[in-house]
């Protein structure tokens, strides 16, 4: 019988400065994570063109963090401080795409996103070298928003870089994790630590002018230390690839280092989805496809990967309801296997049951959406229609 556990007290990670910023990149696809060896290359583009090359670091971690640090953002708002990870970046026309919290730019005491948001690049955290960043989309379910920086000068010049994307599910226990942020808005700093938890679900409270809500969101838990300013930043590994966005922490007197961060997959098809609904139109709200099933697993059955000497999570994940006149009504039934799910050309294989909520924020109305599922001793392809009826803010 699975024991209960306390409920822990979770506070957002907000700093209490009163600036904010956002940022545009050009977003890398989501790499899996290998062996780690040889020559570190990076390469950064600005003003002119730099080939920086570290060869057999004495600490993997300081070449690591110091990559990262050229995609890492501080942001301030007319209320909160906070940071942000640069996922798109034009260099010619100085514009940039930046991932941050939904909190960091939301004005709790107005009721809405804060409309005077400004950021910083690492090393020029001076007022003459603000980045005017515009609101793009959002959601506070997933907190989560995308930010928008045009024509800079600043970022002409610099050698920001946008980050690389790491595939969150290949994240395993003991991995390193470098949290980097604008802890108490005092500038952009680093610390590092392990993956304590590969993912879990936390109730966290999100304070508004007409009350508060208690938003569910799935999370990888680290021990690197985390503080109010740190949210929006990101969590890197061992090879400066972004892994997840920090959001949250456990305030407690009694607990040290538990803090909490958004997987990097969730912040990518979040941040794809803005870019998709949001970017140029008046419409800020993330939307995902509901085909109008539960699912459920039937079984667990972790894996050991022995190239990489890593425990991965695996479910058998199935149909456990389709609901009454949804689309896929006599398309999928109770108790499909579901295998994979191919949205556009790209299959997401589904080992865990967040696999398809995950996968849906990629489907558009038109989408092809094939989903393959084992029937009894049968394995087919199912093509799902995406209608507009589907689609649900969330």
């Amino acid at each position: 019988m699975k024991k209960k556990l306390p409920i822990f007290i979770l506070s957002f990670v907000l700093s209490i400065s009163l600036l904010t910023s956002c940022v545009y990149i050009d977003g890398s696809g989501i790499l899996d994570s290998g062996s780690v060896g040889g020559d570190t290359i990076i390469n950064v583009t600005g003003g002119g063109t730099y080939d920086v090359s570290i060869t057999n670091p004495v600490n993997s971690n300081v070449a690591s963090a110091n990559k990262a640090l050229l995609s890492s953002v501080s942001i301030y708002t007319s209320s909160s401080a906070g940071s942000g990870v640069i996922y798109k970046l034009d260099k010619e026309k100085g514009d940039a795409y930046i991932i941050t919290n939904y909190h960091v730019i939301y004005n709790s005491s107005r009721g809405r996103v804060d409309n005077h948001i400004e950021v910083y690049l690492y090393g020029m955290e001076d007022g003459k070298y603000e980045l005017d960043a515009a609101y793009v989309g959002g959601s506070m379910k997933y907190d989560l928003a995308l930010l928008k920086v045009t024509a800079s000068t600043v970022l002409m010049q610099s050698i920001a870089a946008p980050v690389t994307v790491a595939n969150s599910d290949k994240v395993a226990i003991l991995d390193t994790a470098i949290a980097i942020g604008n802890p108490e808005g005092s500038g952009i700093s680093a610390t590092v630590g392990c993956i304590n938890v590969d993912s879990e679900t936390i109730s966290v409270a999100f304070t508004e002018y007409k009350g508060t809500t208690y938003v569910p969101l799935r999370v990888m838990r680290t021990d690197a230390a985390v503080n109010s300013g740190n949210s929006g930043g990101g969590l890197f590994n061992e090879r400066g690839e972004l892994i997840g966005i920090v959001n949250a922490k456990v305030a407690s007197s009694t607990t040290d280092n538990i803090g909490f961060a958004i997987p990097s997959n969730v912040a990518k098809a979040v941040a794809e989805n803005i870019l998709y609904y949001c970017d140029g139109k008046p419409e800020t709200s993330v939307y995902r496809c509901m085909p109008g099933i539960t699912v459920s697993f039937s079984a667990l059955n972790p894996v050991y990967d022995t190239e990489t000497g890593k425990i991965y999570k695996n479910e058998t994940v199935i149909v456990s309801d389709v609901t009454a006149g949804a689309a896929v009504t006599g398309l999928l039934e109770k108790n499909d296997v579901i295998n994979s799910i191919t949205i556009d050309g790209v299959k997401y294989d589904v080992t865990r049951t967040y696999h398809v909520d995950d996968s849906m924020l990629y489907a558009r109305v038109g989408s092809s959406v094939i989903i393959n599922v084992t029937r009894g001793e049968e394995t087919k392809d199912i093509t799902i229609p995406i209608t507009e009826s589907m689609l649900k803010r969330a």
